[in-house]
């Protein structure tokens, strides 16, 4: 994006660009549900492609990401800090970052997903995959935020945002926890390499919502200021 295009972000709030960053992340974020639907019946060709837009969009991700860096302004008069907008934007390229590395490394070794464990992993995407909407979902309320001056019954919604978000990466680790304990059921019968991969993979997956309730928790300070 040009730097023309993010200053025009920030001629309308010195918010919106954090928003539009947070949507760019969750999209790619989000492609890595039929990304795995198409390694559960191994159509690598499917995968590729998706793995190619989930790139893509992580490449957006981060000229947005440098923008801001670069463009934000010093010395704004906002009820918060100038620091804490670049430490959330940091959080939230890392979820791009991630959803990245996952697909790479499914498509790289075209690592299966063993077909009896396969619906209890979609679950498991899935609900990583719901902290990060729920965290854009908290970012897309700065606009509102900064019109209130941070106080109000707007406040009382992200912080509901939050702790929903919280309970979502809950659920995540209860998910994890089974989808490793079903996997060591399976180990006699695949390839040892495989399933060290794809505990690891499990993990990676896992830290998408780890980084979403970051995100959360970072505006959470900036709420409680």
């Amino acid at each position: 994006m040009a730097s023309n295009s993010i200053l025009g972000l920030f001629a309308k709030s010195p918010l919106k660009a954090l928003e539009e960053h947070i949507n760019k992340v969750h999209s790619s974020a989000k492609l890595l549900v039929p990304f795995f639907e198409a390694v559960f019946v191994d159509d690598w060709k499917t995968a590729a492609k998706i793995r190619e837009e989930i790139s893509q969009l992580e490449k957006q991700a981060d000229v947005l990401k440098r923008e801001i860096r670069m463009n934000l302004p010093r010395g704004l008069f906002m009820p918060v800090e100038r620091t804490d907008i670049l430490e959330l934007v940091t959080q939230q390229d890392k979820i791009a970052n991630k959803a990245k590395d996952i697909s790479g490394r499914f498509l790289g070794r075209e690592l299966s997903v063993p077909k009896s464990i396969q619906t209890e992993f979609k679950a498991f995407v899935q609900r990583n995959i719901d902290a990060t909407k729920q965290a854009r979902n908290a970012i897309n309320e700065m606009d509102e935020l900064l019109e209130t001056g941070f106080k109000g019954r707007e406040v009382d919604l992200v912080e509901n945002m939050i702790t929903e978000l919280d309970a979502i990466e809950d659920d995540t680790d209860r998910m994890q926890i089974a989808i490793r304990l079903q996997l060591k059921q399976l180990e006699s019968e695949l390839n040892p390499i495989d399933v060290m991969v794809t505990y690891r993979m499990i993990e990676w997956i896992g830290e998408l919502a780890d980084l979403a309730e970051r995100v959360g928790s970072r505006l959470e300070l900036m709420l409680a200021r």
